[in-house]
């Protein structure tokens, strides 16, 4: 598995923008739409579950699960954008991610953050 199978984040050319920070510099925001997020919720396959047994007894990374998580978080990161496009965001301030255990069968990922409008400082 190469390196870019275990990274992630918004495309290069993607026409909203995703940041972690509370503004954008050398932008203003016009307008606050509102909370936005996408999730997902991914179930454990039997043979990844297997082999992280067998690997949590002599360590390392656990590889497939790693991959797993990767395309999970990439999945709700999707989803959110498409969430902010939709009620007319050009960007999504103070975004973050949520991983939480669901009901013992899976793990739930939600991506959330602020939806805006924002344009070049003038």
């Amino acid at each position: 598995m190469g390196i870019e199978e275990f990274g992630g984040g918004q495309q290069a050319q993607s026409d909203v923008l995703v940041v972690t920070t509370n503004d954008v510099p050398g932008f203003t925001v016009q307008q606050v739409i509102g909370e936005v997020f996408g999730l997902t919720v991914r179930s454990r396959h039997l043979g990844s579950q297997i082999g992280a047994g067998l690997k949590s007894m002599i360590g390392g990374e656990l590889k497939g699960l790693t991959k797993t998580l990767v395309e999970t978080r990439n999945q709700a990161m999707e989803r959110l954008i498409e969430q902010a496009r939709s009620r007319g965001a050009n960007a999504v301030l103070m975004f973050r991610f949520d991983v939480t255990e669901a009901a013992d069968v899976g793990t739930e990922v939600c991506a959330y953050g602020t939806a805006v409008v924002i344009a070049p400082k003038s």
